[in-house]
């Protein structure tokens, strides 16, 4: 039987518009992010497994089951969308993301404690702008990340808000830095509300998450630093502030 989960999947890279530049610019701060989550995700399978040295862009299934293997016709439908792309790691993790499925619709036995989806971000980055390059940086087309080590992405801070809507708020132009509003019974992790301010050209905006699910522009983070606002505003990061839009955009639309 054709493995469908491999299907759907196929259908996504299929879909992908790897030469997508202005979405690639458009999603960059998302796209950093996503990127960010793959190598944290993939550091902590290549520890488990002793196999550090195929970090970061590896078929993750290949340790855990080497005898799963893709199906030939699977595998020659996803050659066909593989011609185009590069670099070939990429193309490693897209033949890796497939074998993943296959390997899930086997049913096998994940260990526990690991990410039990570790391709994921990196899909949603590809079909949120296309691949990316490695030279002395990763390349996003719109953002550079450095690699770092296996040892300094085990470390890194989880980023599991994934909902589009969460990234789609997260991406803007500019240098952002976020902000939580906190006070009496909303300390930063539950914060009242979130506002960001964005540098663009050298001109400032203010801007609030609003309960209408995006962002207004706002004038409290320039009353609170004239003394006029009360409560306070803490610098949160990017991660926190997608915790909060996605806990609230759950809340409002009744979505899971």
């Amino acid at each position: 039987m054709t493995d469908d989960r491999a299907r759907v999947l196929i259908e996504r890279l299929r879909a992908t518009d790897w030469s997508d530049d202005s979405a690639a610019y458009e999603h960059a701060t998302s796209r950093a992010l996503l990127m960010r989550e793959y190598l944290r995700r993939a550091a902590r399978w290549a520890q488990a497994y002793g196999v550090e040295e195929s970090w970061p862009f590896s078929d993750i299934a290949e340790q855990v089951a080497p005898e799963v293997r893709t199906p030939s016709d699977v595998t020659a439908e996803l050659e066909e969308v593989l011609v185009g792309p590069a670099p070939s790691s990429l193309k490693k993790t897209c033949r890796g993301a497939v074998r993943w499925a296959v390997l899930r619709s086997a049913g096998r036995e994940l260990p526990p404690g690991l990410p039990d989806d570790p391709y994921e971000p990196l899909l949603l980055m590809y079909e949120r702008g296309g691949g990316y390059f490695v030279e002395e940086f990763i390349n996003l087309n719109g953002a550079m990340l450095r690699l770092g080590t296996v040892e300094s992405n085990l470390t890194a801070r989880p980023f599991l808000t994934l909902a589009p809507a969460t990234l789609d708020a997260l991406d803007a132009e500019g240098q952002i830095t976020y902000y939580a509003k906190t006070g009496e019974g909303h300390p930063t992790s539950s914060p009242r509300g979130i506002v960001r301010r964005r540098i663009d050209d050298g001109q400032a905006y203010d801007e609030a998450f609003t309960r209408d699910l995006h962002w207004e522009p706002t004038e409290c983070l320039r009353l609170h630093e004239l003394g006029h606002y009360e409560g306070d505003h803490i610098q949160i990061t990017e991660i926190e502030a997608a915790a909060f839009i996605e806990s609230t955009t759950k809340k409002l639309t009744g979505s899971r």
